[in-house]
């Protein structure tokens, strides 16, 4: 079985910074593209940034510049450092990454439960 935790949600006044992490586990062949995605109530899921295995980084436009996604293969974990947060940052961040489990021949999307980001003025 594969599972992707995520940690590093919490409260944070505007201004401030966060970290979240992703770890991969169980019996993992591959990882290719990770990322993080947020949704925020009443809208609907938004990709924030993605990374490949081979460290290219896709941004959306709201957080160029504020966030940072990195991962270490090693240990199968994504990372999102989030910088001058604001209250519109508010949201659950998801966790993503497309793997190849080790039973299988084929690359599925795999999600995380979630973890809560409250920005607060």
């Amino acid at each position: 079985q594969v599972q992707l935790v995520e940690s590093g949600g919490g409260l944070v006044q505007a201004g401030g910074s966060l970290r979240l992490s992703c770890a991969a586990s169980g019996m993992i062949y591959s990882i290719n593209d990770m990322g993080w995605y947020r949704q925020a109530p009443g809208k609907q899921r938004e990709l924030v940034a993605t990374i490949t295995s081979g460290g290219i980084t896709n941004y959306a436009d709201s957080v160029k510049g504020r966030f940072t996604i990195s991962r270490d293969n090693a240990k199968n974990t994504v990372y999102l450092q989030m910088n001058s947060l604001k209250a519109e940052d508010t949201a659950v961040y998801y966790c993503n990454a497309d793997l190849r489990a080790a039973w299988v021949f084929s690359f599925a999307n795999y999600w995380g439960q979630g973890t809560q980001v409250t920005v607060f003025s």
